[in-house]
């Protein structure tokens, strides 16, 4: 065997380690029967009925979606503006705002959560739906920086320079000329910020206040009494909700760079 049959070989099965136990929970929510095993009894949608009468699910998505949204406008919004100012201006400290900005990234995700919990009770705040917000704006805001301060770099400022002399102010030559040129990277920003808030579960579990579930903390709850087809057909609908929204928001962007050529 060659080596780059070998690494084919390989990368097939590493791949194959990752997804067929997702490939198996999506097959498992279509089972009629209530134990998930193999071989399936035959193929239903109850499990699917289920969830949709399920009040505490509801309402987890409901959450979810509510707070994802939230996440992925503040997020972009902070975003495009300190992304226009760590590439267009230059001011005494950027170094460390660039930094500061991007640390998040560089620290592991149970540490960050633990630290802002350890911060917000030396604060004496109790947990509440803001801080989740909170929480979620800080984890997701330097990937919308990074996104939207790569397409900045890569537009030329002679387009804003342009509008300026023809007598446009700031405000107008961001809202006329560099948002539309940035709409791309700042539609892939938001939806990458909102389908990370929507699947985050390890800082969610410690800034959430009592009472109030998400998606993925409702799926750990149940998985703490019992494994139901439920919790199949629920993470069916998760999978195929966070690669349909990437989908789609790349689409839209090829599509929005396809009309501005």
């Amino acid at each position: 065997m060659s080596g780059w049959s070998f690494i084919r070989l390989y990368t097939i099965l590493v791949y194959l380690f990752m997804f067929l136990p997702v490939a198996v929970v999506v097959l498992l929510s279509f089972n009629s029967s209530q134990f998930g095993a193999f071989p399936m009894e035959g193929l239903s949608f109850r499990w699917f009925v289920r969830l949709w009468e399920n009040e505490a699910i509801v309402r987890a998505f409901r959450v979810s979606l509510i707070l994802g949204a939230l996440t992925a406008v503040i997020s972009t919004v902070i975003g495009i503006l300190a992304a226009l100012a760590l590439v267009r201006y230059r001011f005494p400290g950027k170094g460390a705002v660039t930094t500061l900005l991007i640390a998040p990234l560089l620290i592991p995700e149970v540490v960050l959560a633990v630290a802002l919990l350890l911060f917000l009770r030396w604060l004496q705040l109790p947990k509440s739906f803001v801080l989740l917000l909170l929480g979620h704006v800080i984890f997701t805001l330097p990937f919308v920086v990074l996104v939207v301060q790569a397409r900045l770099v890569a537009m030329k400022p002679e387009y804003e320079e342009a509008a300026r002399s023809l007598g446009a102010n700031p405000v107008q030559t961001f809202f006329a000329v560099t948002l539309p040129l940035l709409l791309p990277a700042v539609l892939a920003g938001m939806l990458f910020a909102f389908t990370m808030s929507f699947d985050d579960v390890t800082g969610t579990m410690f800034w959430k206040p009592g009472g109030v579930e998400t998606v993925p903390t409702q799926i750990f709850a149940m998985l703490r009494n019992s494994i139901s087809p439920e919790i199949n057909a629920l993470g069916t609908v998760m999978i195929a909700f966070t690669i349909l929204m990437p989908v789609l928001g790349m689409a839209i962007a090829r599509k929005l760079t396809a009309n501005r050529r």
